[in-house]
């Protein structure tokens, strides 16, 4: 259930694993909307993460919506390993993939919600020719391959230059926002058009705090955030 109209992706890379059925627990009472996947195979992202024996075992253990976010060279080579369930999105990157139309659409007939990831220094001309393939787009505020990098600032334009072509030609898609997305920059993404926030160490997952307390103040932000957005409008 999203929050105000905004849907919120938790991090399962940023969540402690020592505790993480009791978090499973948690973010499912605060009805979050997805678990974020983040599947690296060390070439594409000099980071390797978890694979599907993983990410199966903690999908046996909830019932939230899988969001899979795939930073993996030719992504067409693992698309069977992971098993599709109503309304789970499986994202890839657009500079991952040799045949990205070809992509896309096999992602759909396994049943997948098909997302599409976007690099910071990757332009929105690139992906014109696939758009209509796509339910969600992720822009992405920082280079992929680790937590903790500051917000590349130009992004924010990419969104709401999405959000403009969105509404032009009035596609039903998703706008994603993942990197940063701390309570800081929340208003100011979503005042430029996103509408789904991958939220890890700076916005859910935060030392010090229960994800409880987390939750409020990602709701405060969010409230700024459609503030501004109103305010823009007008």
């Amino acid at each position: 259930m999203s929050y105000k109209g905004i849907e919120i992706a938790a991090s399962v890379m940023c969540m402690d694993w020592l505790c993480i059925g009791e978090q499973l627990s948690t973010l499912k009472q605060l009805k979050i909307d997805y678990l974020h996947f983040d599947i690296m195979d060390g070439v594409f992202v000099p980071t390797l993460s978890i694979g599907p024996l993983v990410v199966n075992q903690i999908r046996e253990n909830t019932t939230i919506l899988c969001d899979y976010h795939i930073m993996v060279e030719e992504p067409r080579r693992i698309f069977e390993q992971y098993t599709a369930e109503e309304g789970s999105y499986f994202s890839i990157h657009y500079e991952a993939c040799r045949n990205l139309h070809r992509d896309l659409v096999m992602l759909r007939k396994l049943n997948f919600r098909p997302g599409l990831v976007l690099n910071p220094a990757t332009t929105l001309e690139n992906i014109e020719y696939v758009i209509e393939e796509v339910d969600k787009i992720t822009i992405m505020m920082v280079n992929p391959g680790y937590v903790g990098q500051k917000l590349v600032p130009q992004t924010l334009d990419k969104v709401r230059k999405l959000r403009e072509w969105r509404d032009r030609v009035k596609y039903q898609l998703k706008i994603a926002v993942d990197g940063n997305v701390s309570f800081d920059n929340i208003p100011k993404m979503i005042a430029a058009g996103a509408d789904t926030l991958v939220v890890g160490t700076s916005g859910l997952f935060i030392k010090g705090y229960s994800l409880k307390e987390s939750y409020q103040q990602l709701q405060a932000a969010i409230d700024e955030g459609l503030t501004m957005k109103e305010n823009c409008a007008n």
